[in-house]
């Protein structure tokens, strides 16, 4: 379940409890630039999920959809307010102790698959545990591979496999730690219609069976609907939710976003 909290600011004494859930953000500001240039792409967001969710963030252009992911995965430090994974606050970790956490804790899903050329389908499945220095789980690694159907690939390159094969691939890996959350940045934006419906499937099934955390980025309304959820932001804030969604009602949802934006940037 994600639960919006409102805006006013907590003393900095005050710790932010994230028991029981994947991901905390709370009061999350990110402003670039200085002076009379800045901009804030989040202000003030506050969020959380649970673990055994599924959750859609959506928004027009400009939105802070992107900052919001990279603020919440700890790709990105927020100029202000709080971020838990699993209950670990991120601010004050060091580059080597966030990279750590992400490897353990967090996994993730981009469009462009990011997998390594030269490394065959296990390789790079096994690639961040390697790095960790972990012992490699073989039986974990090749059950991954079976849920996700590639079981007769293992000995493949990302070359010789087609878009979805390479994105199956790709949640293969961040499945393969069972971490607390699963951050996934338009994962279906270069595929076609069926293997994308393929991949949210797939995205979906560890939601229900090992109760993990997934939170997607996307621009699709099909695919925000194969979500428990979706949340909207506009603006760098929050600006509504729905339950339940279908895309009909994400698109006509978005529809109205669009629209706001259009007639800020008129009026601006």
């Amino acid at each position: 379940m994600l639960r919006s909290v409102d805006g006013m600011r907590k003393p900095k004494q005050e710790a932010v409890d994230g028991t029981g859930y994947s991901v905390v953000l709370q009061d999350v500001r990110r402003v670039y630039g200085r002076g009379g240039n800045t901009v804030t792409a989040l202000n003030g967001i506050s969020m959380k999920f649970a673990p055994g969710t599924f959750t859609a963030v959506m928004g027009p252009s400009g939105s802070g959809k992107s900052t919001f992911l990279h603020c919440a995965a700890g790709l990105d430090r927020p100029t202000s307010g709080t971020v838990l994974i699993d209950g670990l606050p991120l601010a004050g970790l060091s580059e080597r102790k966030l990279t750590e956490l992400r490897r353990e804790r967090i996994g993730f899903v981009f469009q462009s698959f990011n997998l390594l050329p030269a490394l065959t389908v296990w390789q790079n499945v096994t690639l961040p545990q390697e790095l960790d220095g972990r012992r490699v789980n073989k039986a974990a690694v090749r059950q991954v591979l079976e849920r996700v159907g590639l079981s007769d690939k293992q000995r493949s390159r990302p070359g010789e496999l087609s878009g979805g094969q390479q994105q199956r691939v790709a949640i293969a890996r961040a499945l393969v730690a069972r971490p607390a959350v699963i951050f996934a940045d338009e994962p279906t934006g270069a595929l076609d219609t069926q293997t994308a419906a393929d991949v949210l499937e797939l995205l979906r099934e560890p939601v229900r069976t090992q109760g993990q955390t997934v939170v997607m980025v996307t621009h699709d309304p099909v695919a925000a609907s194969y979500a428990d959820q979706v949340v909207f932001l506009a603006d760098g804030v929050l600006a509504g939710s729905l339950t339940a969604p279908t895309a009909e009602q994400v698109a006509d949802r978005m529809t109205h976003l669009g629209a706001r934006s259009n007639l800020q940037v008129v009026a601006g």
